[in-house]
């Protein structure tokens, strides 16, 4: 079964592959505002069949207990309403590290709204409080500002700057590490 969990204006989703026409329509739309920041993008991205096996390979993921990605939905917009972005918590790592990478985009339209802090708050309680992590690692960019201004208004903390850590937009990047702890674990 789907995990689904809502905040105050929010609707967070799991989606399987029914969904794929839905996720495939948010990567269309703001493909030219994520491009800066993600990696390239083939065109067999922006197919249905890509987007459906990627949504079957997140299930199979967060069944493994590797990842937690949920999509946002406004809960004004009503039950056909489009995805206006996603969190996720991917490379969980158990043992005695009991970590992850935290990841996350929004709706060139919904930016500024305060959708992505609110929609964190929520994953990182279920990251936190029943995954039982001790480590939420974000990698940003030092030109990416909104991020970073989210994060930290998120209680992370500056770890350092990993040098040409992830290749955006056919570059190697250097990315700021932020870091949210959990001492209750």
């Amino acid at each position: 079964m789907m995990r689904v969990y809502e905040t105050d204006r929010l609707r967070l989703r799991e989606l399987d592959d029914t969904f794929a026409e839905t996720v495939l329509r948010y990567y269309e739309k703001n493909r030219d505002f994520l491009q800066k920041w993600e990696a390239d993008r083939q065109e067999h991205f922006f197919t249905l069949e890509y987007q459906a096996n990627r949504l079957r390979q997140d299930l199979e993921l967060a069944k493994a207990g590797n990842l937690l990605k949920l999509w946002l939905f406004r809960k004004d917009a009503g039950d056909e309403a489009p995805t206006i972005g996603c969190i996720s918590f991917s490379h969980i790592i158990r043992g005695i590290f009991q970590s992850c990478i935290l990841g996350y985009k929004l709706d060139q339209e919904e930016i500024k709204k305060g959708y992505i802090t609110e929609a964190l708050k929520k994953g990182i309680d279920i990251i936190f409080n029943e995954y039982r992590l001790h480590r939420i690692e974000a990698p940003i960019m030092p030109k990416n500002k909104a991020s970073i201004r989210v994060v930290k208004k998120l209680g992370f903390e500056c770890e350092g700057i990993a040098k040409k850590m992830l290749k955006v937009n056919g570059k190697w990047e250097d990315h700021i590490r932020w870091v949210l702890l959990n001492d209750q674990v």
